[in-house]
């Protein structure tokens, strides 16, 4: 009588298993993200230190977080009210250089930092998603011993402040000021040369040491003197591309996979929320389109939503003016969802 199919598998199964068990291996222990250095650590002869100083600001300091030491300043007397500036993708916080002395000027206590991978901030070799750059902020509030504040965040810097007031609602004091914010953008209205330039092949080929040693060169083609006719916004973004080795890869990270997009439910907590809500967005936005205005207003339909004529996406820096006029009227304690302007 030969053999069955059950008596088969019974000669074959053991032999097996002992081969699996002795082939499997634990996963090995995770490990320390890479750290990257920032423009702390370009010599002293790098046009950064000109276009921006790490002392641009008054106040500024480091702060040793998990990932990296985060780059802050506090502006402004120690008693006043608490603001936390965040900017955006790309441009660290030389953005806010024609706002943040006027609040302080104005008696506000302010809280301006680098994001990750920008500027004189640490660049860890992770993911840079909407969770990274919320714990970022809740992490450094906790160093400089905040227990709340308003938040004023523009572009990306926009949904970052979403999110984080639907992450850390108890570290929001009533107030969130969303200046040309992104959060909810459509793939469609991403440029293509953005998503090619934040795919992997393409970052993996920008990280090789030619191609680094070529942008090195081009950035420091640039004279003294050319420094002081360039726009420092425009010059710190190509020197930070130049200069600083997960620059790019951080900025693609967070186009991909941070708070550009897919922010639906962050808008929608807070509408739910007691926080007073202020939009602020020009018309001729090339880089967040006006229409985002509209889509974020409808989600959170208490908000104020104050039109720009004209204004494109830098706000901050071609109509200071309005804007700081705007935030301290939203900001005052009488504020009562009267928009100005």
């Amino acid at each position: 009588m030969g053999s069955t199919p059950f008596h088969r598998l019974a000669l074959v199964l053991p032999p097996l298993l002992l081969t699996v068990y002795l082939l499997a291996s634990f996963p090995r222990p995770p490990t320390v993200p890479i750290i990257h250095t920032s423009l702390a650590h370009l010599p002293s002869s790098s046009p950064s230190w000109n276009v921006y100083p790490e002392d641009l600001y008054s106040g500024g300091s480091y702060a040793n977080l998990p990932l990296g030491r985060v780059r802050y300043w506090l502006i402004g007397p120690e008693d006043g009210q608490r603001i936390v500036l965040i900017h955006g993708l790309s441009i660290p916080a030389i953005v806010w250089k024609d706002v943040a002395p006027v609040l302080a000027s104005r008696g506000y206590r302010v809280l301006l930092y680098d994001l990750y991978g920008r500027g004189y901030s640490d660049a860890p070799q992770v993911t840079y998603d909407t969770t990274l750059h919320t714990t970022q902020l809740a992490l450094l509030m906790q160093h400089v011993k905040w227990d709340n504040a308003f938040i004023v965040g523009l572009s990306m810097g926009g949904g970052i402040a979403t999110a984080f007031s639907a992450h850390f609602p108890h570290l929001v004091n009533g107030k969130v000021a969303l200046i040309a914010s992104a959060g909810i953008m459509e793939s469609s209205d991403i440029s293509r040369t953005s998503k090619f330039m934040s795919t992997p092949l393409v970052q993996t080929v920008s990280a090789l040491p030619p191609f680094q040693h070529y942008m090195r060169l081009l950035a420091n083609t640039s004279k003294s003197s050319e420094l002081c006719e360039t726009n420092p916004i425009q010059e710190i973004v190509r020197l930070q591309t130049a200069h600083l080795p997960y620059y790019n890869a951080a900025v693609a990270s967070s186009l991909r996979d941070g708070p550009i997009r897919g922010l639906h439910f962050a808008f929608q907590s807070l509408a739910r929320s007691s926080n007073q809500v202020l939009l602020i967005h020009g018309t001729s936005d090339k880089t967040v389109p006006y229409k985002y205005a509209s889509k974020i207003h409808s989600l959170v339909p208490q908000a104020d939503l104050v039109t720009i004529s004209d204004g494109g996406h830098d706000l901050t820096v071609t109509h200071a003016p309005e804007v700081n006029a705007l935030l301290l009227h939203f900001l005052a304690d009488d504020y009562s969802y009267k928009p100005c302007g």
